[in-house]
């Protein structure tokens, strides 16, 4: 009998396994893969990379390891983070208490938790930490006849370890999310000819990567104090000055020198965080979205694959932005082809590759579906959890999440979700988000001493509540993203994040302790 089971060990599973340790409690941890690093661990489709900077996508709770780790590029690559969780594994001697190879099928609480591998083990603790990431369960392919196609397909979600060989192969790209933007530059670099199936444009940024300087990782750790603590100060997670002025407050001169500037600073907030109102305000995000689609004009030589490529169908920002790296060059190349298909729909995969509705035919020899994932709830949804009266969370959430601050579910005591619906999460830096998350659930169980905790259904229900009322005051609804479930037919259209920003989500957390954990049932 554990005093706490860990689900994953990915960035919130590895800090999280370290921080339960140091108050002394057995701690075991199950992941899936035959590695650690949760994301970084599936995610190997070329050209995978952070849009996080490297310096700020990084654990702080150990300044030693943020001076002894030295990240070489500004956007780190999958390789590298991988190798950086790696290290961090061996450095804090983590894999002691790690199952790797070890998938978690169920879960059940009678006064304890008991989880039950998909080999049929069953192990027992008093607390059970979900930490199963927001991304980490690719969306199934929606597209008739997939047994049939003859030639081979991967999910970029599940890539190859051993990696792809496209040289001289005729590919299909389904899907122009991150995914789909990062890989396509690098696949359409060895394919013999590369056809991209785009039903959703995307806004996308140029990331300006490169290699880190020396003098720029030397005056970096010199202040990271400063930045770490400016980062937790911010909307985002991600260190900036926060904007003081509406984008309708200035001239149109004056705002497009603005807009240019985050343009060349190759960054998430460069655009997003120059105003005050591109997240609330229609007019305001309008002149944020026609100055980048005036760039991607600039970028794609023909004007109908420009005009296909720049996204009208929803607010800048309202779906996660890319960074790209020549992402939209690519489409000037003789051998890469852009299909519309939201003019001309997939209507079935042959054996010899993709048909559309029109009647058009593509032969393939490889496709790769970019489709994403069941965001936010599917890692947790894909587990049989059942709570105190043996109803499972799967069923609590059919009509959509309800959590209390993202962290904990009425009705499942002594259970804790990092990251989960209902926290800033996925609109943040996600070590942020996971540091704030575990450092809060290992501060409440060393307070409860072995008691058990649960949330309250009218602290929940409060919350659910502020959630929506927050994201309805934003522009994010306006868009079918996978922030609202858009992507996965039949799940309930729901906001799923906190859009209030890490700085306040944190305030409000630390509220809820002071008062000796507001919202909570504790028994025991």
């Amino acid at each position: 009998m554990y005093d706490a089971i860990i689900v994953g060990a990915g960035l919130s599973g590895l800090y999280a396994l370290h921080r339960l340790r140091g108050l002394g409690l057995r701690v075991k941890v199950f992941e899936a893969g035959e590695g650690v690093g949760g994301t970084w661990h599936w995610n190997r489709y070329p050209g995978a990379r952070c849009d996080v900077e490297s310096v700020d996508y990084s654990y702080s709770f150990s300044p030693e390891l943020e001076q002894e780790w030295d990240w070489t590029e500004k956007y780190p690559g999958q390789p590298e983070i991988l190798a950086y969780l790696e290290h961090v594994a061996d450095r804090f001697d983590l894999r002691r208490d790690i199952l790797l190879g070890t998938r978690v099928v169920a879960a059940r609480f009678d006064g304890g938790w008991h989880v039950t591998t998909e080999t049929g083990e069953r192990v027992g603790a008093r607390y059970l930490v979900m930490a199963t990431g927001c991304l980490s369960v690719p969306k199934p392919v929606e597209v008739d006849g997939l047994a049939n196609f003859r030639g081979e397909w991967h999910h970029t979600g599940r890539w190859p370890h051993e990696g792809v060989d496209f040289t001289g192969r005729r590919v299909g790209v389904v899907g122009t999310g991150s995914s789909g933007i990062q890989s396509i530059p690098v696949i359409a670099e060895q394919a013999g000819h590369l056809t991209v199936f785009q039903r959703t444009p995307n806004f996308s940024l140029p990331a300006y990567n490169g290699p880190l300087a020396p003098e720029t990782r030397r005056a970096v750790k010199a202040a990271y104090g400063l930045r770490r603590s400016l980062a937790r100060q911010t909307h985002s997670g991600i260190p900036a000055e926060p904007a003081v002025q509406s984008a309708l407050e200035v001239g149109h001169e004056e705002r497009l020198a603005r807009y240019q500037a985050g343009w060349e600073r190759g960054s998430l907030v460069g655009i997003l965080g120059a105003y005050t109102d591109l997240l609330i305000d229609r007019a305001a995000n309008d002149t944020a979205a026609e100055f980048v689609r005036s760039k991607i004009r600039e970028r794609v030589e023909d004007p109908a694959d420009a005009e296909s490529l720049s996204p009208r169908d929803h607010p800048f920002g309202t779906k996660r932005p890319c960074l790209d790296s020549g992402y939209f060059e690519t489409f000037n190349r003789d051998d890469v082809t852009l299909v519309d298909v939201r003019e001309d729909p997939i209507a079935e995969i042959t054996a010899k590759g993709l048909r559309t509705a029109g009647g058009s035919e593509y032969e393939l020899d490889t496709l790769v579906f970019a489709t994403g994932f069941d965001a936010m709830t599917g890692a947790l949804t894909a587990v049989d959890i059942r709570g105190a009266h043996g109803r499972s969370l799967r069923e609590t959430w059919e009509a959509g999440p309800r959590t209390y601050l993202g962290l904990a579910a009425a009705g499942f005591p002594n259970l804790f979700t990092v990251t989960g619906p209902g926290s800033p999460s996925v609109l943040s830096n996600m070590v942020v988000s996971i540091e704030q998350h575990v450092d809060w659930i290992a501060d409440c169980l060393a307070f409860l001493e072995g008691r058990t905790i649960e949330a309250t259904a009218a602290a929940q229900e409060a919350w659910t509540a502020h959630v929506r009322e927050v994201g309805a005051a934003t522009l994010y609804p306006a868009a079918d993203s996978w922030y609202m479930g858009a992507n996965v037919p039949g799940k309930p259209r729901v906001f799923m994040p906190y859009a209030g920003g890490v700085a306040l989500y944190r305030r409000l957390c630390d509220e809820v302790a002071a008062k000796g954990y507001e919202g909570f049932a504790i028994t025991g």
